[in-house]
């Protein structure tokens, strides 16, 4: 399976150099003669090469290197002429490409041109406006994420479920959790349920179901050969043992890292720079660490990540007892969720530090605030006794 995952970079390299390039197009005419002379439908020859039409399950455009350009009016990268189908094609895979070399911002401004311009192709109109919609959501702009999200939902076609599955992310989000967990069994394979459901579970600091549903993800991933996403649910299983189990968080983490190697997966690099604070919690350096981390967070474009660094910061003052840098995170922690989305994140900070919360956000609780405030509590507790501090 690994080599047929390179074979199909290989191929997508290469039609992506010929999509930006002028090349001299070598004749196929004799390659269709050849299959028809031997009863190989076009059907049986992708589904022996695992390719087409789900070569984006694994967002197999984005490990490709972006071309070289000279510096551009546009952050070093010229906007093209989009005047024909083929240059919106292009520009449609140079954008998802590039998200992960470039800020979201520019991605979403990029997609939005080539929408603009009604020259895609029927079958790949519902790329730009979802990986628009991701940029979106990366940029903390939910509510625009939502409606893209809803309008490749409702197209019904390839992209669909994983627009669900985003749409049942951003209910989670907003503290929708009833309806996130409600959506889960739908999802499948194909909209990553287990780690849908072990972002919830972590969120109520039920770490023994998280981890199972990460592990679990994690395994499914290994049997596609999805290793995009096999990386992905690794971070989270480190995240979710990050604040229970500092020790084996640090054997995840590190197995995370080796996964991430080679990948083009810059949020998922920075979250676990965040799960490596929160194992750390309750020492000297986590907030110089925190600091140099919230910097790299604006560099790369990914607003959201903000509210992970504070809330790693929250955990890790409310382990130390300190009152004053608490208040302060949990006021950066307001503003930062002022939308409403991540939210309940200044709730949890409340729980960790047996805090009195008047104002609570919309969250809806699966086993209601008080044990939810429980859990994250005795989390916080352990690591005191962990760390040979008094309670």
């Amino acid at each position: 399976m690994e080599i047929i995952r390179l074979l199909k970079r290989a191929i997508a390299r290469e039609m992506f150099r010929c999509l930006t390039t002028t090349v001299t197009v070598p004749g196929i005419a004799d390659l269709r003669p050849l299959r028809q002379s031997k009863n190989i439908t076009l059907t049986a020859a992708a589904r022996h090469f695992g390719v087409w039409p789900t070569y984006t399950d694994d967002s197999v455009w984005e490990p490709l290197t972006p071309p070289t350009v000279p510096a551009g009016a546009s952050g070093g990268v010229p906007d093209p002429a989009l005047d024909t189908p083929a240059y919106a094609l292009a520009e449609l895979l140079t954008a998802i490409t590039r998200r992960q070399h470039e800020h979201r911002r520019r991605t979403a401004d990029r997609l939005t041109a080539v929408l603009d311009t009604g020259l895609l192709p029927a079958e790949l109109t519902e790329m730009a406006p979802y990986y628009r919609a991701k940029a979106y959501k990366d940029l903390s702009q939910n509510d625009a994420a939502r409606a893209g999200m809803q309008q490749v939902s409702e197209t019904g076609g390839r992209l669909a479920l994983k627009a669900r599955r985003g749409l049942t992310n951003l209910a989670r989000l907003a503290g929708d959790f009833p309806a996130a967990l409600a959506a889960v069994p739908a999802l499948g394979w194909k909209g990553r349920h287990h780690r849908v459901l072990g972002d919830i579970h972590w969120s109520h600091a039920d770490t023994a179901q998280a981890v199972a549903a990460f592990e679990a993800g994690r395994a499914e991933a290994e049997q596609h050969s999805a290793v995009g996403e096999r990386a992905m649910t690794q971070v989270r299983l480190a995240l979710a043992l990050s604040f229970a189990d500092p020790a084996r968080a640090g054997d995840e983490l590190a197995l995370a890292h080796q996964l991430l190697n080679g990948l083009d997966q810059r949020s998922n690099t920075l979250l676990a720079q965040v799960v490596a604070l929160i194992k750390d919690a309750g020492t000297d350096d986590v907030t110089a660490r925190a600091q140099g981390l919230h910097a790299d967070i604006e560099a790369a474009g990914l607003p959201f990540l903000h509210r992970f660094v504070e809330l790693a910061l929250a955990f890790h003052h409310a382990v130390r007892d300190e009152d004053q840098d608490l208040a302060a995170t949990i006021g950066r922690l307001r503003g930062l969720t002022v939308t409403g989305d991540f939210a309940y994140f200044t709730d949890i900070a409340h729980f960790m530090a047996a805090l009195p919360l008047t104002n609570p956000s919309p969250a809806q609780w699966l086993d209601g605030p008080v044990l939810t405030r429980e859990r994250w509590r005795t989390l916080v507790t352990a690591r005191r006794r962990a760390l040979g501090a008094q309670d």
